[in-house]
């Protein structure tokens, strides 16, 4: 089963919660790995927290991208973010891959990573994410939808409302009043 283009055609905060439980798959020199979504943050080109708030640049063009695309930018020159886009072209607005739980060749990730790394470490944050699942800044701009390419999203198992905490953004200094990240209520309050 794959994912419709229209269900990316919808607002990042409203996008954002229905990502928990996909699947993030990447194929990346011929090693697949895949992980479970479950730690997401809503961004939108009219808030001040956004990398499309002042426009369209070179480094956020994928944002204004149609809904099911990946962006994928370099946060502080250390590692890279993965987020996927949301709504209609022209607009930008994307959900932030927070965390993933490991599911497929977790030693690939665990090699990605550093052997020392414990398991419940490899994947809870997005820069985390990235480097275990091989995402870098030659993925941005592909599209998730198809399943032919190194990087793709397939439908998981819902995850019911009682099972996710809604709470503000982490880790930014605007707009921080907006309750726009989702985490399952399994992992841990980061």
């Amino acid at each position: 089963m794959i994912f419709k283009s229209n269900f990316f055609r919808r607002k990042a905060p409203v996008l954002a919660r229905d990502l928990l439980g996909s699947i993030l798959v990447t194929e990346v020199d011929g090693l697949r790995t895949s992980g479970r979504i479950v730690e997401v943050e809503a961004y939108r080109q009219d808030e001040p927290a956004s990398h499309c708030y002042g426009g369209k640049t070179e480094r956020n063009k994928s944002m204004f991208l149609p809904g099911g695309h990946l962006y994928v930018y370099l946060s502080y020159g250390i590692h890279y973010c993965a987020n996927i886009i949301a709504g209609v072209e022209g607009y930008g607005e994307a959900v932030l891959i927070r965390g993933i739980e490991p599911i497929e060749h977790i030693e690939i990730m665990r090699e990605r990573r550093g052997n020392r790394v414990r398991d419940r470490d490899l994947a809870n944050g997005p820069g985390k994410l990235t480097q275990a699942l091989g995402i870098n800044l030659s993925h941005d701009g592909i599209d998730l939808l198809s399943t032919t390419g190194p990087v793709h999203l397939l439908p998981g198992e819902p995850v019911p409302d009682s099972q996710v905490r809604q709470t503000p953004r982490i880790g930014i200094t605007k707009a921080i009043e907006l309750p726009w990240r989702w985490v399952m209520s399994s992992q841990k309050n980061k």
